[in-house]
């Protein structure tokens, strides 16, 4: 309940982000007025960056639910099956346990070079000013290897959401008839390509110079 529970936190959260990043192509200053009203948001009755540092600590303790649901899990399995199996057969759950675990921890890998790169260092590895968001990420994708980086995470991020969607929902008994497993596994589906495809646009049309300063 706990994973299940954080990850339905970070689909909305990527949700939300995903349309915020394709407020690039309205161009510069529809992404700086985005960027600038998530420091305002709240305010008067919260102070500047208020709403966004509750925002960061509800991630920050997700993440670390996150995390500690997904070891428990996994010392759980590893206690349950004392004996190793002879043959071991390769199966697709076999393959997607797999898939989740190592997954995540490339996840974890990417947000926190993605943290240094757009929020706390805030990286410009073209050398340019850093305090204009829209520059910043226009500079970053610019760069290819960076966007091939950005496109390998969000392919691992659509395979995380794909099996971690329809993972949620058996986990919160929404798979309990034929009809409801084909429309959960169609939703984890569609939120997958969604996520994935929208993460990527931004990045593959800068480097084509659709998307430019």
């Amino acid at each position: 309940m706990l994973m299940a529970g954080s990850g339905l936190i970070f689909i909305g959260f990527v949700l939300l982000h995903m349309y915020g990043n394709l407020k690039a192509f309205a161009g510069h200053d529809a992404f700086d007025e985005y960027a600038h009203h998530l420091r305002t948001m709240g305010t008067p009755i919260l102070p500047e960056s208020g709403a966004l540092w509750i925002i960061r600590t509800v991630l920050v303790l997700s993440l670390v639910v996150h995390v500690y649901a997904a070891v428990t899990l996994w010392r759980r399995a590893r206690r349950a099956r004392t004996v190793r199996y002879q043959v071991k057969k390769h199966t697709g759950a076999i393959f997607a346990s797999r898939l989740m675990r190592w997954g995540g921890v490339t996840l974890l890998l990417f947000i926190i070079w993605h943290l240094l790169n757009f929020t706390i260092g805030k990286v410009n590895v073209q050398g340019g000013a850093t305090n204009d968001p829209y520059n910043l990420l226009v500079d970053t994708f610019d760069t290819w290897w960076l966007t091939l980086i950005y496109l390998l995470a969000m392919t691992m991020l659509g395979a995380h959401l794909h099996h971690g969607t329809w993972s949620a929902m058996q986990t919160l008994g929404l798979t309990g008839t034929e009809r409801a497993r084909v429309r959960s596994k169609r939703l984890a589906f569609a939120v997958a390509v969604v996520v994935t495809g929208g993460f990527s646009l931004v990045p593959i049309f800068v480097l084509a110079g659709v998307i430019t300063k």
